[in-house]
C-alpha cells in the first residue's frame, strides 16, 4: 500500500515541476521538448496552455515518443533545418547532482538527441521530483552509453577497462534495445563518482561510443518538487583558481 502511495506522490511531484516549467515558455519561442516521464508531463502542460491560452511557440522533440505526444497536444514542431539555435530546452534527468547540477540522463534511451538539443539551446533547465537529487552521480544509476551496433562487443570491453561494469541494454523481448538513432545502449555502472568530469573525458574518447549520458555543465537551473513544494535550484559556480588569495 505504501509503495502505491509513494509512487502516486512522486508522479504528483513530477507534474508540479512540469507545470512550473511550462510557465517559462513565452510566445514566439523555440523550445526543446525533452524525453521521459517528467518531460512528457511538461509537454502535456504546454498543450493545455496552447488550448486554453492561445500560446504560440514551436517545439523541437528529442524523441519519437515526445514528437507523437507533442503533435497530439497541438504543439507545432520544427527541426534543425529551420532552427539551429533554441531559446529554451526543458528536460528531465535520472540523477541531478546537488550544487553542480551535473546530470545522468538516458535511461529512457534518447540521450543522443537530448544532448544535441541541449547543446543548441540558449537556456537549459532540468526538471524532476526530489528523489532525483543526489550528492554523487552514479550511486544509484548507471551511465548509459549509446554505441554503434557494429563492433559493440569491442566497445563494451573498452568501457569495462574504464572501471565500469557494462551491460548491454535489452528490450522487453530480450533483444538489444535500439535507439531512435539506430544504435545500441550499454549501461555502465561506475558507482558513486568522485570525478564525473574525468569519467566523461574518458568516455568521450572511446571508439565506437556515439554519446554518453553524463550531461556536465549544461544545466544552470533545476526545477524540482518534493515534500517542501516546488523549488528552483541553481548551479553553484566553482571559484576560479587563485580566487581569495591575497
Amino acid at each position: 500500500m505504501n509503495r502505491v502511495v509513494d509512487k502516486t506522490q512522486q508522479i504528483e511531484w513530477k507534474r508540479q515541476a512540469a507545470e512550473a516549467a511550462s510557465r517559462l515558455v513565452e510566445d514566439g519561442m523555440t523550445v526543446g521538448l525533452g524525453s521521459g516521464s517528467t518531460a512528457l508531463l511538461f509537454v502535456e502542460a504546454l498543450g493545455r496552455r496552447v488550448t486554453q491560452e492561445g500560446l504560440r511557440f514551436t517545439g523541437m522533440a528529442t524523441s519519437v515518443e515526445t514528437e507523437d505526444r507533442a503533435l497530439s497536444a497541438g504543439i507545432p514542431l520544427e527541426t534543425f533545418a529551420q532552427h539551429t539555435r533554441l531559446d529554451l530546452d526543458i528536460d528531465g534527468a535520472d540523477e541531478i547532482q546537488i550544487g553542480t547540477l551535473y546530470l545522468i540522463k538516458g535511461l529512457g534511451g534518447a540521450l543522443l538527441r537530448e544532448k544535441i538539443v541541449a547543446a543548441a539551446s540558449d537556456r537549459f533547465i532540468v526538471i524532476g521530483d526530489a528523489s532525483k537529487v543526489v550528492k554523487h552521480l552514479g550511486a544509484r544509476t548507471p551511465v548509459p552509453v549509446e554505441v554503434a551496433q557494429f563492433g559493440w562487443q569491442a566497445t563494451e570491453k573498452r568501457l569495462g577497462s574504464l572501471g565500469a561494469t557494462p551491460v548491454l541494454r535489452l528490450n522487453s523481448e530480450g533483444a538489444p534495445f535500439i535507439t531512435d538513432g539506430g544504435n545500441y545502449i550499454i549501461d555502465c555502472a561506475f558507482g558513486a563518482m568522485e570525478s564525473p568530469k574525468e569519467i566523461a573525458h574518458h568516455l568521450d574518447h572511446v571508439v565506437g561510443a556515439v554519446e554518453h549520458g553524463l550531461f556536465l555543465g549544461f544545466a544552470k537551473e533545476a526545477i524540482v518538487c518534493g515534500p517542501d513544494g516546488v523549488q528552483v535550484l541553481r548551479r553553484e559556480e566553482m571559484p576560479k583558481a587563485g580566487a581569495g588569495k591575497p
